[in-house]
């Protein structure tokens, strides 16, 4: 029944106050029944039920701001007009969805009263005064039956609302945070490609400035080497930025070429051996390609950035990397060098952000990552990461 509640929207609002003022004064109709016996045997009687069943439906415009006085005041009226039934039926239905019974028990109480009094105001009753209480007294409770009833459906219909737009907002948070999530993986991924070609390029052209006795050969070699690392770092560059507008733009982006794992280390060595960098290997690893891509992603750039923290602070010193594990006892990465600045380099202007991100990309792999000087003066970088059997 459109009149029993308040609605949420305007225009909902709007059809149920008509709706439920058309239903009183159709049900407060019903005082015509007995319009003759009290035409007949006392006419202020009939002027006065007509008059209440006015200010009844009157008055039930009120109902949403004050229930509880709105539906006092109909069930009064009742007790000498049989019109005022209908806008008294709307107000008790209204005033029962509010679910508060103590509110719904006192006026349904008095409304069974008043039928009473207005069974012994009303001329020649046919039925006994029992009957009429009992006929009351059902009436009475079913319209406290269907107020109930939609009270709990409307607070249903707004729990299930409300649990939808709580629904949404938790989607839109995990969407974003795994938005963000992708965003800080992608830097990641630049900062430990471009760190590692930048720091070549670097060093090469810092040979060129500062050593005045190379060769036209030489200065032609490290001119080569710094312009195949440029261009490596702008295609890494150019597929991380497709990348990430790939994830802003939904897309999946598996189509790019793969990025180098643990069975890649011979290429990362290879480079570092051509830019002057003395490395030694000790790997019990006899397959390398047998860790998990993820976890062979995450050790080659973790000894990717030791290399490139290695040759940017200790040039030209002696890196020792080792590698042990197996499958159930996980991988151990090891690179040390020596602790020796050489005070000719320059553009060694290191942020510190490796070394940050290496331990999130280690604890985003379910392992951990710890670096620092021993009691020797080398610099050890060792890392663990979980190789599953």
């Amino acid at each position: 029944m459109g009149f029993a509640g308040e609605a949420e929207r305007p225009e909902m609002a709007g059809r149920g106050r008509w709706r439920g003022t058309l239903f009183a004064v159709a049900v407060g109709a019903l005082w015509l029944i007995v319009a003759r016996d009290e035409w007949g045997s006392a006419g202020a009687l009939l002027w006065i039920d007509v008059a209440l069943g006015v200010a009844s439906v009157a008055a039930m415009q009120f109902r949403r701001r004050r229930p509880l006085a709105v539906t006092v005041l109909t069930v009064a009226a009742t007790a000498v007009s049989a019109s005022a039934i209908g806008a008294w039926v709307v107000c008790q239905v209204s005033l029962s969805a509010r679910r508060r019974w103590p509110e719904v028990l006192p006026t349904a109480v008095l409304s069974v009263a008043t039928g009473q009094i207005l069974y012994a105001v009303q001329p020649d009753q046919a039925l006994p005064w029992y009957v009429n209480l009992i006929f009351t007294a059902l009436a009475t409770g079913v319209v406290v039956a269907v107020g109930m009833y939609v009270g709990a459906r409307r607070e249903l219909v707004t729990s299930l609302r409300d649990r939808a737009e709580r629904a949404e907002r938790e989607q839109r948070l995990r969407v974003a945070a795994a938005q963000a999530g992708e965003r800080a993986r992608i830097a990641r991924e630049m900062h430990d490609v471009l760190a590692h070609r930048m720091s070549l390029v670097a060093l090469h052209a810092g040979a060129l400035v500062y050593r005045t006795d190379l060769s036209a050969a030489e200065t032609q070699g490290t001119a080569g080497i710094i312009q195949a690392n440029s261009q490596a770092a702008l295609a890494d560059l150019r597929e991380i930025l497709g990348l990430l507008r790939d994830t802003e733009r939904g897309e999946d982006p598996t189509g790019h070429r793969p990025q180098p794992t643990l069975g890649d280390l011979d290429t990362l060595l290879d480079e570092e051996r051509a830019a002057g960098a003395h490395i030694t290997v000790h790997s019990d690893l006899e397959d390398r390609d047998a860790l998990p891509v993820s976890t062979g992603r995450s050790a080659y750039r973790i000894l990717e950035e030791g290399l490139t923290n290695a040759r940017k602070h200790a040039p030209h010193a002696a890196v020792t990397v080792e590698l042990t594990g197996r499958p159930g006892d996980g991988v151990d990465l090891i690179v040390q060098n020596p602790v020796r600045v050489d005070d000719n380099h320059h553009g060694n202007d290191a942020t510190g952000f490796g070394l940050v991100g290496l331990a999130e990309r280690a604890a985003a792999s379910h392992g951990h990552c710890q670096h620092g000087v021993m009691a020797d003066g080398d610099f050890v970088l060792r890392a663990w990461l979980p190789w599953d059997r």
